[in-house]
């Protein structure tokens, strides 16, 4: 994000305007490609390589796929100026044929990328991608903590706590019972027992529970080692939980902690640093301008960002080095 150095600095609605006219540019992909690749931690997706015995058609380039998928969606919203609540609730993606083939979808060919409709229910906006189902899971199975801390940490921003010393992973968690193959959510009630686990996991668990349809590369499955999957949970304000969108949707009963976490971050990203406290009334006052009946304007967000104290100042800063230096 960088304000063109024409036009007065202090003058806000000049500052808009440029904001605006360069988001409509292409060239604002990047925010997709650099801002979204950070928050969302896409690069995790080439950290975990699905066993092929198990998911043989799982390669690199589907991973890319995936990554794609996730930036074009994003920056549909910023270049439409759509509701940003889209990222939990959004109908519909971007697929090309392969990608559309691989989460079972019909009716697209090609190799070229466009909008596509969700038509199963199952999918419900960044809760539907792969590029976040599989940098969620592990090579052989999908992690039902690792999906929950991912929606804490990531879209919520109130990562849980470490897990205290001493305790035992859920792979020192035995994976059979009388003979039986366990399925993950039986493996992690074992492993929540312990009471100074279950403080965290109660939290994180229902929201991976919700994610567990997905297989680790973001197929939808029913079963799991031969057995049904039980995905029910409650949320931890005790709304119900058993699919993707009901999981959005009782992340959208509370849409101002949301939009406050996604400011956080562009913020973060504009600054070049970490937010400090002193930044949050401006995150607050940016959020509460951008509202418009339930909605939040994605440009509106990014606007208040460019148009913010902070980060004018540090643009003001560095025109005076630039200035110096030359």
């Amino acid at each position: 994000m960088r304000v063109a150095e024409s036009g007065d600095l202090n003058d806000e609605r000049e500052i808009e305007r440029q904001t605006r006219r360069m988001l409509a540019d292409p060239r604002s992909a990047a925010l997709g490609n650099r801002f979204a690749y950070q928050w969302l931690r896409l690069q995790d997706i080439y950290k975990v390589r699905p066993d092929p015995n198990f998911f043989p058609n799982f390669d690199e380039t589907l991973a890319d796929l995936m990554t794609k998928e996730t930036a074009l969606f994003f920056n549909h919203l910023v270049q439409e100026d759509e509701d940003a609540l889209q990222l939990f609730n959004a109908d519909y993606t971007f697929l090309n044929e392969r990608l559309a083939t691989h989460y079972g979808m019909q009716g697209v060919a090609g190799n070229e990328f466009r909008r596509v409709d969700y038509t199963d229910g199952a999918r419900s906006g960044l809760l539907g991608h792969g590029s976040m189902l599989v940098l969620t899971s592990l090579a052989n199975r999908t992690s039902i903590v690792l999906r929950g801390k991912w929606v804490m940490e990531v879209l919520m921003g109130t990562p849980p706590p470490p897990p205290p010393p001493g305790i035992p992973d859920l792979e020192d968690t035995e994976g059979t019972q009388g003979g039986k193959r366990l399925t993950t959510r039986e493996r992690m009630e074992i492993h929540s027992e312990n009471p100074t686990c279950n403080a965290c996991h109660r939290f994180m668990d229902p929201i991976g529970l919700a994610l567990d349809n997905f297989d680790v590369t973001g197929q939808w499955r029913l079963r799991e080692n031969g057995m049904g999957l039980d995905t029910r949970g409650e949320f931890y304000d005790g709304t119900p939980v058993t699919t993707p969108k009901e999981v959005a949707e009782a992340l959208l009963r509370r849409p101002v902690p949301l939009m406050r976490n996604l400011t956080e971050n562009m913020m973060a990203y504009a600054l070049a640093r970490r937010v400090e406290y002193y930044d949050l009334p401006t995150i607050r006052r940016i959020v509460a301008d951008a509202e418009d009946e339930g909605q939040y304007s994605m440009q509106s967000l990014i606007v208040g960002v460019v148009t913010s104290d902070p980060f004018r100042m540090k643009r003001a800063a560095e025109l005076v080095i630039d200035q110096v230096d030359n």
